[in-house]
């Protein structure tokens, strides 16, 4: 387990050209994520890769100061020419993402493997509900 920030953690694996981050949440009260993004981003040049699948089914809810280093760190990532994938969401942090109309910018996979091949199976599952 790598510690991040603010008591943020992850799971790091390597993949092939990808990073697979499991996202700990600290677990006392609302999680502050100042540098959240810059301990990703620390990881990710680390590693000397710039493709990130975050499995995100231990951050719930997801609140707005975790979207907005999410999106801090896909700006990042795209001026780079990388990637970020989220997985492993909750339904409610789902429609809290398309509420905010995030789904495109930060596109959320059913699990890593859909992820990492950028499968489209979740976003038509999604749709027809």
């Amino acid at each position: 387990m790598k510690d991040l920030a603010n008591g943020w953690s992850a799971d790091v694996e390597r993949g092939p050209n990808w990073l697979l981050v499991r996202l700990h949440a600290p677990c006392e009260g609302t999680p502050e994520c100042p540098a959240l993004a810059d301990g990703l981003w620390s990881l990710l040049q680390e590693h000397l890769v710039h493709r990130l699948v975050l499995e995100m089914d231990e951050v719930n809810p997801l609140h707005n100061e975790v979207l907005d280093q999410l999106l801090c760190l896909h700006e990042r990532l795209s001026t780079e020419g990388g990637m970020l994938r989220i997985c492993g969401l909750s339904e409610e942090n789902r429609r809290l993402l398309q509420a905010r109309q995030l789904d495109a910018r930060l596109p959320a996979y059913n699990n890593r493997r859909e992820a990492v091949l950028g499968s489209q199976l979740c976003a038509a599952a999604d749709s027809s509900h």
